[in-house]
């Protein structure tokens, strides 16, 4: 998108996750004003348009400090999350879910009444279809009525849609499918245990074959593209108060694209063999500080590279499942009618993200050692 003649301002909630830290970058590269609100900063992003508010959001007042002064803020995208330790078993507890709402709340609440608030953007997930707990419908449609199950997103959703006309601000939710991007440190990106399984492998003179259990059918959603669909929410007045799907347009089976994820790491690919990565990754912890130590990594401790990636991946990858998943399809013709059309080869999506962590120094750069 164009940069905008009058630069506005939006807040980024969750700034230094994997969908905030892309939205940033493309706000900024947009001619926005940024303020990335997280408890650390946006990784590797250094910007005179780019103010950084070290907020932890479960804390109301501490929230309501650092937002008063915003008072020319037009836009909010909601990319914060919260998760537990072990990831999977916190999507169906109680506590968890009203943590996200509470930190929800208190930032919107802030926010919206400082008068200024044109657009708030939230993320739900095809979890909002039941995807987690039961097969669903494909390809599953933005009309269809609400799963009926506990979720964050319902709790979310319903204070936005109680709070925007009291407030006079319109919002769009979007649901993006397995975002994969370069954040690391984050609970809901497979790339960096993806990588770090491969660089343990290396280590250990063994081929990389594919961790994980039977096959089936996914769609992926590159942050880059989330990145531009939430730009275009912000600004389409036709996006307002709707829910839109969000994916990269075409579908995969992760053995298929395994042997180029291993190519684009330098990495051999080997025969599968189903691991549980939330297992075997701790249990090498020691194997990857001496990569870690050998190659200046950074961020250097395996925790801090993983987050909680090793349990996404062992859930993406269907590791432990003893019958074929059903297909995960959503359709996004709504957004496409809406004008939305952008799309991303899956495929060349996770070769690009492997490589940029492997040039930010997050993995070796194994093709050059071997060069040298």
């Amino acid at each position: 998108m164009s940069v905008a003649a009058d630069p506005k301002t939006v807040v980024i909630a969750g700034a230094s996750g994997i969908i905030g830290q892309a939205a940033v970058k493309q706000f900024l590269g947009s001619g926005w004003n940024v303020v990335g609100v997280s408890r650390r900063p946006p990784e590797g992003l250094d910007h005179p348009r780019l103010q950084h508010l070290p907020v932890d959001l479960r804390e109301a007042d501490a929230c309501a400090a650092a937002i008063a002064g915003l008072t020319e803020a037009t836009h909010l995208v909601y990319a914060a999350l919260y998760e537990k330790p072990g990831l999977v078993a916190g999507w169906a507890e109680a506590d968890q879910m009203q943590t996200n709402l509470q930190m929800f709340r208190n930032l919107l609440d802030s926010l919206s009444a400082t008068g200024s608030l044109r657009h708030a953007t939230v993320f739900q997930g095809t979890k909002a279809y039941g995807s987690h707990l039961h097969d669903i419908r494909i390809p599953s449609k933005e009309s269809e009525p609400r799963d009926p199950h506990p979720n964050f997103y319902w709790l979310q959703e319903d204070y936005v849609r109680e709070l925007a006309p009291q407030r006079d601000f319109a919002f769009t939710i979007l649901r993006p499918q397995m975002v994969a991007g370069g954040a690391v440190g984050v609970a809901m990106n497979v790339l960096p245990a993806v990588g770090a399984y491969a660089m343990i492998c290396t280590r250990l003179g063994r081929p990389c074959g594919f961790p994980g259990g039977p096959a089936f059918v996914w769609e992926a959603s590159d942050v880059r593209l989330v990145a531009r669909a939430t730009e275009w929410a912000a600004l389409s007045p036709v996006a307002a108060g709707e829910t839109y799907n969000v994916t990269n347009g075409d579908v995969f089976a992760w053995r298929d694209l395994w042997p180029g994820m291993m190519e684009a790491l330098a990495v051999e690919a080997g025969p599968d063999e189903e691991i549980a990565l939330a297992e075997f990754l701790p249990a090498h912890e020691a194997i990857w500080d001496e990569i870690a130590v050998e190659n200046d990594l950074r961020p250097r401790g395996l925790d801090a590279m993983l987050g909680e990636s090793a349990h996404m991946a062992d859930y993406c990858f269907a590791y432990g499942q003893t019958s074929q998943p059903r297909a995960k399809f959503i359709s996004t013709i709504k957004i496409r009618k809406a004008g939305f059309g952008h799309c991303m080869d899956t495929d060349e999506c996770f070769r690009f993200w492997l490589r940029d962590m492997v040039g930010r120094g997050v993995f070796p750069d194994l093709a050059r050692t071997a060069v040298s």
